[in-house]
């Protein structure tokens, strides 16, 4: 009998305080219940839905395909092998381009199985995020390197390495956590 049986169901909550300890968890990615199964038994604290799934599962060049349809798919997926994993599940791309799209769009997202959203973008993501964590809909915010923007950034560029950019980064997701992040 793995010690998984005996694990609690991790939460926000759980996260909080192994933060506040300053101790260390892990955050994999996961889109079946395969692999969940696999993390679950290896006492993984977070399992992320990844629209990395474009790229790894679906063969393409990048994570912009992929749809809300499929972000749902995998997340019931992750959600029906958990048992005691936080699920944590990408936005895609132009899911969340409006304060409404992001609250319907995250609400499927939760109904599907997730306990945590995830949005890449930086300051310009306050409104929504704001909004979704009024909502009850905790938020993650990716920032630096974004999948998503690749084309605006010009590929898969390391971020933030001048320093006011640096700053910028660093400023914009204090103001972000403001916000509910």
């Amino acid at each position: 009998m793995s010690s998984q049986s005996a694990r609690q169901h991790i939460t926000l909550s759980t996260l909080n305080k192994i933060r506040a300890a300053r101790q260390k968890f892990a955050c994999l990615t996961a889109y079946d219940a395969c692999f969940t199964s696999l993390m679950n038994e290896a006492d993984v604290e977070v399992i992320l839905v990844g629209d990395s799934l474009g790229m790894v599962l679906q063969g393409h060049g990048s994570t912009l395909p992929v749809t809300m349809a499929d972000m749902v798919y995998h997340t019931e997926c992750v959600k029906r092998a958990n048992t005691s994993s936080f699920i944590m599940t990408d936005m895609p791309f132009m899911s969340y381009s409006t304060d409404r799209d992001a609250l319907e769009n995250a609400a499927a997202l939760m109904r599907a199985g997730a306990e945590m959203v995830k949005l890449e973008g930086g300051a310009w993501l306050e409104s929504s995020t704001r909004l979704l964590a009024e909502r009850g809909i905790p938020v993650c915010v990716h920032m630096g390197l974004t999948p998503q923007s690749i084309n605006r950034i010009g590929g898969y560029l390391v971020q933030g390495r001048d320093p006011v950019q640096a700053e910028n980064m660093v400023n914009e997701a204090l103001q972000l956590q403001e916000a509910g992040a």
